[in-house]
């Protein structure tokens, strides 16, 4: 007797800047064999035929994921019908994860531990609160406290992450361990407040108490209408863009940039789409022969851009980076990212400002006045 192949249908949005809207397709996932088909309901015809597409994979499709199929940015808006919903929505919630002022210097090993959890990262932006923002925020999210909690999340940069993943608020609460670092030490010995939280305000992380809660608190940091000032100093910096095939080792990797001494003072997930990766690449267009492969993998998924600071900080991250090719790295410089995080040459883990003079001028393409985080 035949089986029923497992599929999964979602609505998907691409917007489209040439008629300047947005325009809407079914996308089927068979479990299967890892393909794709995708159908274009306003003309009511095929877009994609059924194909295995290597880079899409069913972890990678929940509700707000962007995928990049065919060089188009597509955003997951909606569950196509009931057995999609009923079988996906429990096993990839979501939360609101923040780091707070005191902790930032350990966002690649929060990451790290999220990863270990089963939480996927699926959208990142470090933000600076005003004083109504960091009220606003400790209403929605019901901190305990009055003003000092107000007052920490308004002294410094925090990091707002929506992780995804099986019961992901329960997950996220457990990592996080009790309010209270005291507490935590003595019931909760592995948790990121016991390892990372000075006391009862700066404990170091907060998250999520509920599915409702982090609907709204995703909302307070991602939603279409917000729009955050970038934290860039944009003078004495340099560009760090961690590729998408790298992402799953964003914490690692960020783990070694702060080991190394330089200091992180913008993040934020970044989506590529292939007319911005050609323009971003285009001094290497016809000097290195797998440029287009470059731009190719930039537009496969999620990016996570970053400002850094320090002195002589373009030389000095360059060298951090080591050699283009990872196996000349593994070779010459095997402590340096690209040694230990690089595949190939296409796929090196990270870009680097080459020229002290471009620093600004490629942070300022991420992070600059005119960006809305």
């Amino acid at each position: 007797m035949a089986t029923i192949e497992d599929k999964y249908v979602f609505h998907v949005e691409w917007f489209d800047p040439q008629g300047d809207v947005r325009r809407r397709y079914l996308l089927t996932y068979y479990a299967q064999d890892n393909s794709i088909d995708m159908y274009d309901t306003f003309n009511q015809r095929p877009f994609l035929k059924r194909s295995q597409y290597a880079e899409i994979l069913l972890p990678h499709l929940y509700l707000g994921a962007v995928v990049t199929i065919m060089a188009r940015q597509l955003t997951v808006v909606e569950y196509a019908n009931a057995y999609t919903e009923k079988k996906l929505q429990k096993v990839r919630s979501q939360t609101l994860a923040l780091i707070k002022p005191d902790a930032c210097h350990a966002v690649g090993h929060v990451l790290t531990r999220a990863k270990r959890a089963g939480l996927v990262i699926s959208r990142l932006v470090m933000v600076k609160m005003s004083a109504d923002q960091a009220m606003d925020y400790h209403r929605l999210a019901g901190i305990d406290g009055q003003q000092v909690h107000v007052a920490h999340l308004q002294s410094g940069p925090c990091v707002a992450i929506e992780f995804v993943g099986p019961s992901a608020a329960t997950v996220w609460a457990d990592l996080m361990g009790p309010s209270s670092p005291s507490q935590a030490k003595k019931e909760a010995p592995a948790s990121l407040r016991s390892e990372l939280g000075r006391d009862d305000v700066r404990n170091a992380v907060h998250g999520s108490f509920d599915d409702a809660g982090a609907a709204s608190e995703v909302e307070f940091f991602f939603g279409r209408n917000r729009a955050w000032r970038p934290t860039a100093a944009l003078n004495c910096c340099t560009l760090a863009y961690i590729k998408p095939h790298a992402i799953p080792l964003a914490g690692e990797i960020l783990t070694d940039i702060a080991a190394a001494g330089f200091e992180v003072s913008a993040m934020r997930f970044w989506y590529m789409d292939k007319a911005a990766a050609e323009d971003f690449l285009s001094v290497y267009k016809g000097v290195l022969p797998e440029y287009h492969d470059m731009v190719n993998q930039l537009c496969t998924g999620a990016s996570l851009v970053m400002e850094l600071r320090g002195d002589d900080v373009v030389l000095r991250f360059r060298e951090f980076c080591g050699p283009h090719d990872p196996e000349v790295a593994r070779h010459l410089r095997p402590q340096t990212l690209r040694a230990k995080y690089g595949l190939d040459r296409v796929r090196n883990a990270v870009h680097c400002t080459d020229l002290a003079e471009d620093g600004v001028l490629e942070v300022d393409n991420f992070f600059g006045p005119t960006r809305q985080l």
